[in-house]
């Protein structure tokens, strides 16, 4: 997995799995810092499991005390069939777009 800013867009490639999400936990939310209003763009997420819902639920708290609007885009159909099961998909702040 790995991580670009382009400014305030964070954009998150490769694998959102239980081995890939322990780095992220801390390496996006510092970078939260430095962006007024976060998109988190999934567009080049090319596999997920649950670890990278727990992920995406994590950056949610991490904006929220940070006091930063987040919003996610492109989320993978993989991604929101998880959300959805679970009951996550309505909690998630998906971007229209």
């Amino acid at each position: 997995m790995s991580v670009n800013v382009d400014n305030n867009r964070v954009l998150i490639s490769g694998e959102l799995t239980y081995t890939t999400v322990k780095s992220a936990m801390t390496d996006v939310p510092k970078m939260m810092g430095n962006i007024s209003n976060v998109e988190i763009d999934l567009s080049n997420v090319t596999r997920s499991d649950s670890a990278g819902l727990a992920l995406l639920v994590h950056w949610m708290r991490a904006a929220k005390q940070m006091n930063k609007p987040l919003v996610y885009s492109h989320i993978p159909a993989q991604m929101l069939a998880i959300a959805s099961a679970s009951g996550l998909d309505e909690l998630l702040p998906i971007s229209s777009n």
